[in-house]
Parts: structure tokens; sequence; C-alpha cells
């Protein structure tokens, strides 16, 4: 599995320890994922909102460069809205290591958003340890309790199709999004480079190639 990282400005001086956390996590639990880390880092000047952060974790999601998203704001709740308010990402909002367990091993979405500026405090990053750690503490979307799995399988199953059909995909909605909130995020370098590298769907990396030929037809 490819995991990104990525924040919001507001909390870039978070990165490099949502960064570490994730790698230390894969690791604590035996997996082989492959982690990027998307920034944005504490020494760029540019600046994204979280709205134009979830923009572009659609844009990860929805082309297939990534399988899975490690992400969060001040409160992780305006990043876990904006990114549900997007095609492609199912986002839990989890504070706690039991939260990061049973959406895990219950509701199998492919995004997370902490909280990385409330009650972080001065043990914020073994908190943040704590609760990855048991995100990936066995497989996504098994079901939780055993005697109850197939059920619960069952209902994230229903919950995806319900989502993907109640929203309309990235390439049939992109041009209907706020103009400059659309080319802003789309600025963000290592995220569109790393989608024209690495995406596996080809319309959407179609569309971001189209963008960078010729702006105006999309924005």
């Amino acid at each position: 599995m490819r995991i990104g990282v990525i924040q919001a400005s507001s909390q870039k001086d978070k990165n490099e320890a949502l960064y570490r956390c994730t790698c230390q996590a894969v690791e604590n639990n035996g997996r082989e994922d492959t982690v990027i880390n998307f920034g944005i880092f504490p020494d760029e000047d540019a600046s994204f909102s979280y709205v134009e952060t979830a923009l572009n974790i659609s844009l990860l999601l929805s082309s297939g460069a990534v399988d899975f998203i490690v992400t969060g704001c001040s409160s992780g709740q305006g990043m876990m809205l904006a990114c549900n308010s997007l095609p492609g990402v199912l986002c839990g909002f989890i504070q706690t290591p039991q939260d990061a367990y049973l959406f895990g091993r219950i509701n199998g979405g492919n995004a997370v958003s902490l909280p990385l500026g409330l009650n972080y405090g001065w043990l914020g990053e073994i908190s943040l340890q704590c609760m990855l750690d048991k995100l990936f503490d066995g497989a996504f979307g098994c079901g939780y309790p055993p005697e109850e799995a197939k059920r619960k399988r069952c209902d994230a199953e229903a919950l995806k199709r319900i989502n993907a059909v109640t929203k309309r995909t990235l390439t049939e909605s992109l041009d209907q999004y706020d103009k400059a909130l659309v080319r802003n995020a789309l600025r963000w370098g290592k995220v569109k480079n790393w989608v024209l590298r690495s995406g596996i769907h080809e319309n959407v990396v179609s569309m971001i190639m189209n963008y960078e030929n010729q702006p105006d037809s999309i924005l």
C-alpha cells in the first residue's frame, strides 16, 4: 500500500512528526507499505488551506497515485469534512487509539484526519504515535468484533457504494469548483508531479496534464 502524508499550512510545523510517526507505525506493525511525504513542509513559503489540501487528497486518491492518506488540521474536523465532501475520499476523524483501530478494522476508509493543534500538548507526538500504531494494526476493513465481522464488512461496503454513487467524479466536477481555489490547490508541485508519474487512472492523469498545457480550459 502507498500511504501519503499531507497536511495544511496551518500545521506545517507538525509535518515531520506526522511523517515520522506514520513510518514508525508501518515498521512497528511489520508492514511493507511505502510512505510518501507531500508536505506541506515547515520551510515552504507556499500556503494551502485545509480545503485546498483536501482537493489535493482527492486528486491523489482519485488518480490511484496513493492508496491511503494520513492528514490533519488544527482540530482535525475541518479536514475530515472537506475530504468527505470530495470525490474518491472516505475519511475518518480519529483522536484516540481506539478510534484509529476501529476505523481501520470496521470502516476501512482511505483517509484519516487527526487533530494536530487541539490538545496536542507536550505529549502530542507520543499520542500521535499510539493512534497511528493502532490504525495500521491489522488488515483494513476486516470487520470487528470477530463475531460480527461479516456484518460489519457488508455495512462498510454498502457505505462505500453509496459514497461513490452520491458524488460526481473529480473529472466531472472539477470545473464547477471555485476557480481561485482550484488554481491555488493545483500549484502543489509534489502532489501534481506524483500524480503524473504514479497515477493509474488515466482520465484523472489526463485532466491534470491538460490543465498544465491549457489551464484556462479547466479554470
